[in-house]
């Protein structure tokens, strides 16, 4: 890339291919020319730059033949060959340099006006670039938000979980298959566990009530909440016991009366949600006589 770019590296490509063919070859291949290319690029530098300090150490602008051989034999060389080269043989002249075209940029479009550089800004560093480039880029897609898209999104959501959980509870519980193969992972079916005994869900009144999430209150909680009561009613017959026992022996029977009938109101309240053994509730008496009458 440097040799199409640089004509000054061009003209030395050209004269080290003059040179291997005075010497006899005929083709030379591109990392050779390119290797001698280089180490004539260094020599060159190297011997203005010895010729220079020669000149400079003599009080000169400008360096002069013999500056030129004083850097030659510096450098291990001897002057006497060189001009005994270019008289000996029939050299090849390289042809003049030529003029190059600049580069012609490319026409790309700009969208706005390019701002100023600041005053702490060098001038010689690019411009900036289109203010689109700075201002304002987007690097993620906008969510779509319209109703369609969105109901139709969480539609695919709830067919892909519900087909994830299908395959799972396919692979992880006992299933059946359509097909009379060993092979059970084509088109298998989910086996139902039915309960013990089956008619007892038909049995069971529910008032109407087809999902226990539709109930108003969680019956663990209520469960719990009655175990509380129950520890409750246990700690208050304790404490009436030792009071009683200290007082004496004179108000043993009240105690008992009072325990049993705490005792009861308990067993009325924790069975009370059952349909079996909760107490019948009369009507109001005046809604009897509307009846009658």
């Amino acid at each position: 890339m440097e040799q199409q770019t640089n004509p000054y590296r061009k003209m030395l490509a050209a004269a080290a291919s003059s040179v291997i063919k005075e010497v006899g070859f005929d083709t030379v291949e591109k990392e050779a020319l390119g290797t001698l290319t280089e180490m004539l690029q260094a020599f060159i530098c190297e011997l203005g730059l010895m010729s220079r300090n020669y000149c400079e150490l003599s009080g000169r602008v400008e360096p002069l033949i013999a500056d030129v051989i004083l850097g030659f034999t510096e450098m291990g060389f001897n002057f006497s060959l060189l001009e005994s080269y270019v008289k000996s043989a029939k050299h090849a002249v390289l042809p003049s340099l030529q003029q190059q075209q600049a580069q012609k940029q490319l026409n790309m479009l700009s969208a706005g006006s390019k701002e100023p550089l600041p005053s702490h800004i060098p001038k010689h560093l690019p411009a900036f670039p289109d203010p689109h480039a700075y201002v304002r880029t987007p690097t993620h897609k906008q969510p779509i938000i319209d109703y369609e898209s969105v109901r139709e999104k969480a539609a695919m959501q709830k067919k892909d979980i519900e087909k994830a959980l299908t395959k799972f509870l396919a692979k992880t519980s006992v299933t059946h298959n359509l097909f009379d193969t060993d092979d059970g992972n084509n088109f298998p079916l989910i086996a139902t566990k039915p309960p013990y005994p089956p008619y007892l869900s038909a049995l069971l009144p529910q008032d109407q009530i087809f999902d226990p999430e539709d109930l108003d209150f969680d019956p663990k909680s209520q469960i719990l909440q009655q175990q509380k009561e129950h520890k409750e009613a246990q700690n208050i017959k304790k404490e009436e016991e030792e009071q009683q026992a200290e007082e004496g022996e004179a108000g043993g029977q009240n105690l008992n009366d009072s325990i049993k009938s705490a005792e009861d109101n308990y067993q009325n309240n924790v069975f009370i949600d059952n349909p079996y053994l909760a107490a019948t509730k009369l009507p109001p008496k005046e809604h009897n006589i509307d009846i009658l009458s």
